[in-house]
């Protein structure tokens, strides 16, 4: 882990700057390429298909609304609307918690599932032409363990 001096100053170095600006533009880009092919092609956003591929990988298809929540980083009221236009799509459908009244879960439906099947082979062909193919295996390898380093 790099070491940070004992005062630092308040400005960002160049190196920083293009570093820290240098992520925020490329993650956007790949957000917004990566959501548009699957809107093209599938008529499934980005926050969809993550969503349903969290619930297509639970136990039983299903997590509770505020898991699904903290998993695909949405504010609670975000993960209540996006499962809202998935339910009315029948992608998803709620189930009440029988251990907490107020808790419910998020179950994917067959439909949704069949969704995610048909998106998913688009999603990944994008993922890797657009973003991974740009990094050797030992690249890849160090980008991960820089995302675990931030994610700790």
């Amino acid at each position: 882990m790099a070491v940070l001096p004992e005062h630092e100053p308040e400005d960002l170095t160049d190196c920083e700057a293009a570093v820290w600006v240098g992520f925020l533009r490329a993650h956007a880009s790949l957000v917004r390429e990566l959501d548009g092919t699957l809107v093209a092609e599938h008529g499934l956003p980005l926050s969809s298909f993550e969503v349903l591929i969290r619930l297509s990988r639970s136990p039983d298809g299903r997590q509770r609304m505020s898991e699904l929540a903290e998993s695909v980083v949405l504010s609670r009221s975000g993960i209540t609307r996006l499962i809202d236009r998935l339910e009315r799509d029948g992608l998803v459908e709620r189930s009440a918690c029988a251990s907490d009244a107020r808790g419910s879960f998020a179950v994917v439906t067959p439909a949704g599932r069949q969704r995610l099947d048909e998106a998913l082979g688009t999603h990944v062909r994008d993922l890797r032409r657009r973003f991974l193919s740009r990094f050797t295996p030992a690249e890849q390898e160090q980008l991960a363990e820089f995302w675990a380093r931030i994610d700790a």
